[in-house]
């Protein structure tokens, strides 16, 4: 992308880039013409059909924050999943192709030469996107499953945004390998190859390459053609792609084959026509990069990116751009139906330090302290998040998640309303389990115990020390009863807020309060390959009439 690029990246452009979103090979015609062998590109007549055919109407308001039109905002659904539904923690836009726009070729270019020209943008502004492309790569193909990663890079803008996507993902803990045959002698490019060999990132020749590229690699990053290309691919090229086609075609044969990644269109697809004889390369993720092109329209693979959150308001008018809008601080977006799951094909293969008896703490509480402090160290969110699980007199149980307030010397401290469902259930069974989950470590610790509540004295100090709203919220809230309607909760808490407004101290309700469980049991579990997981499992027993810990190790 970005065709101005030709006449600034010597004098724009450092060598050494914090991160790069680099143009398409459009850029570099005198290279492209050397190895291609050239096609007169489609008449202006074309290029208008295609523009009345399938763009959309013009907004009816900006692209910025709420400004979006309903028809856009009706494009969206937003709801986050876990990336072990492979369609995990990406905010998923469902839509038929009709929703957004796909620019033609000369759209493309123009819009590159409008961004670069005369609305100010420069490529290290442009650059950023690939951090953001990586980080959903990184979200849906797991370094523990697809750690081996080689990025075919062309001699353009595009094999550019391949060297870049492997310095990321060397830093996301991938494995990354090169295949660069054909490098640009621009500063920015050699800039981007001496920092990956300073990472040393390993560079192969096409020699070099194994005949099978599915024994030794589990992701091929497509960077070799932009939406510029023309014609027939030149060598050696041309036997790259032929590969990369043969390879899928062996996959029929249940032969585990690679994923495919690539970059704005995959190689040797027209710009506009897509796979015209229908044995191109089939990519399982497609990264679409300002808007999406027309051959995107025929992709069929379960994930489609765009990255773009960059255009302005004048080129989304003058093009006609419908786009999706960006889940909050995102720089990508899913694009297109939700891929289907087959759960029972869902796993992940754990990849931890193992965990030994003689590394561990011989008070369970301490050494929960250290996994905790760990957990919060690796910058997870709501680390104290635990499952709790109750059952009443009739034996039925329920869970649900609450935050952990404390550890004391022995016992876990959470704070809810007595009345609740879980406050029943422990007023009649005083017995209840707690789980820690922190999956970016694979590991959780299950803990067992009697529960009390916590003293009064002790509830009203945590209760004070809470938000002002999170106490008004407490009071409004006769928790697990029914309500008519949310607008209830909001007017009762606008009338306690004025209620309280000039309080010092909001009294705390009388069924608001803490519990404390002992544990008669706690579990640390971590994560192991293969699902030869460690279980390493404390329990008190009485020693010469003192309470001491005994460990064992289960079976995963």
């Amino acid at each position: 992308m970005w065709t101005i690029l030709r006449d600034r990246i010597t004098t724009r452009t450092t060598t050494t880039m914090p991160c790069s979103f680099l143009a398409q090979f459009h850029s570099f015609p005198p290279l492209r013409s050397a190895l291609f062998e050239p096609s007169p590109p489609p008449s202006p007549h074309h290029h208008r059909h295609h523009r009345h055919r399938h763009l959309p109407p013009p907004l009816s308001s900006g692209f910025s924050g709420g400004g979006w039109s309903p028809a856009i905002r009706s494009f969206c659904s937003t709801s986050g999943c876990e990336r072990r539904a492979m369609a995990g923690r990406l905010e998923s836009c469902s839509s038929d192709p009709s929703s957004v726009s796909y620019l033609t070729q000369r759209e493309a270019a123009e819009i590159d030469e409008e961004l670069m020209g005369p609305l100010g943008f420069s490529v290290d502004q442009l650059m950023v996107q690939w951090l953001n492309v990586n980080v959903m790569c990184w979200q849906v193909y797991k370094a523990s499953a697809y750690k081996r990663v080689l990025a075919i890079c062309g001699p353009g803008n595009n094999g550019g945004d391949g060297l870049v996507a492997a310095r990321h993902l060397f830093h996301f803990g991938y494995k990354p390998y090169i295949c660069y045959p054909k490098r640009t002698p621009k500063p920015l490019y050699t800039g981007l190859v001496t920092q990956l060999e300073s990472l040393r990132v390993p560079f192969l020749s096409v020699e070099d390459l194994p005949p099978d590229l599915s024994t030794e690699y589990d992701i091929l990053l497509d960077a070799v053609f932009g939406f510029s290309f023309h014609g027939a691919a030149r060598p050696p090229f041309d036997d790259i792609l032929r590969r990369l086609v043969g390879m899928r075609k062996s996959d029929q044969t249940n032969k585990k084959s690679p994923v495919i990644v690539s970059i704005d269109i995959p190689s040797g697809w027209h710009v506009e026509e897509g796979d015209i004889s229908g044995e191109g390369i089939k990519p399982d993720m497609l990264v679409s990069l300002t808007a999406p092109k027309l051959c995107a329209k025929q992709f069929h693979g379960p994930h489609h990116f765009l990255g773009g959150r960059f255009v302005p308001p004048p080129i989304a008018e003058k093009y006609n751009l419908r786009l999706p809008p960006y889940p909050g601080a995102s720089m990508c977006v899913h694009i297109g139906k939700a891929p289907q799951v087959d759960i029972s094909a869902m796993r992940e293969n754990y990849i931890s330090p193992e965990f030994h008896e003689e590394e561990v703490d011989a008070d369970p509480i301490k050494q929960f302290h250290k996994w905790f402090e760990e957990a919060v160290a690796a910058g997870l969110r709501e680390a104290n998040a635990m499952a709790l699980s109750t059952a009443g007199k009739d034996g039925k149980p329920s869970s649900r998640m609450v935050l952990l307030k404390g550890v004391d010397e022995d016992c876990f401290v959470w704070y809810t309303n007595y009345e609740s469902q879980k406050g029943r259930q422990l007023s009649e069974n005083p017995w209840a389990s707690l789980l820690f989950y922190w999956e970016s470590l694979n590991r959780q610790v299950r803990v067992e115990g009697s529960v009390e509540k916590v003293s009064n004295e002790e509830s009203e100090k945590y209760f004070h020390s809470r938000p002002h709203g999170s106490q008004i919220g407490a009071i409004v809230s006769k928790q697990s009863s029914i309500v008519p309607g949310r607008q209830v909760l909001h007017q009762q808490y606008r009338e306690l807020e004025e209620k309280f407004s000039n309080v010092n101290l909001i009294p705390k309700p009388e069924h608001w309060g803490g519990y404390r469980l002992k544990p008669e049991l706690i579990e640390f579990w971590q994560g192991q390959q293969s699902r030869l997981h460690d279980r390493l499992q404390y329990r008190p027993q009485e020693i010469d009439g003192r309470r001491v810990w005994k460990i064992v190790r289960l079976a995963p």
